[in-house]
């Protein structure tokens, strides 16, 4: 047997194909060029309609991103203002502690005066 040259091998096949073929293996080769047109067709379909509910999904990922961000920005903006007001409230805790304390601070003062005035006037 010889060897054949690719090109031979075309021409040759090609040659069978046109002339050589029964009807109805024309008949099953169209219908097997349908069947693929039509497998083809309806993967376009199928995969377009895909992308779209691959786009719908990264909308709503997109979406929830920037309802996630408001929120937090709220909490943040709320947790902000509690600390703001839990300082004040301390601060004011602590300025009415110092006064009170200094007041009481101030009355022992006059008490040990007074105190040692009258041991001293008991002494003499």
């Amino acid at each position: 047997m010889t060897e054949m040259t690719k090109k031979e091998f075309l021409e040759l096949l090609n040659e069978f194909s046109e002339n050589n073929l029964d009807p109805k293996f024309k008949e099953i080769d169209s219908r097997f060029i349908e069947f693929r047109e039509d497998i083809v067709h309806q993967f376009h379909i199928i995969s377009e309609d895909l992308i779209d509910k691959v786009k719908q999904v990264a909308e709503g990922v997109v979406n929830l991103n920037e309802k996630f961000e408001r929120r937090f920005d709220d909490l943040n903006r709320k947790i902000d203002q509690n600390h703001r007001d839990v300082l004040a409230a301390i601060k004011f805790s602590y300025a009415e502690l110092d006064r009170r304390i200094t007041t009481l601070e101030a009355e022992m003062e006059d008490l040990k005066r007074r105190i040692d005035k009258i041991e001293r006037r008991s002494v003499s």
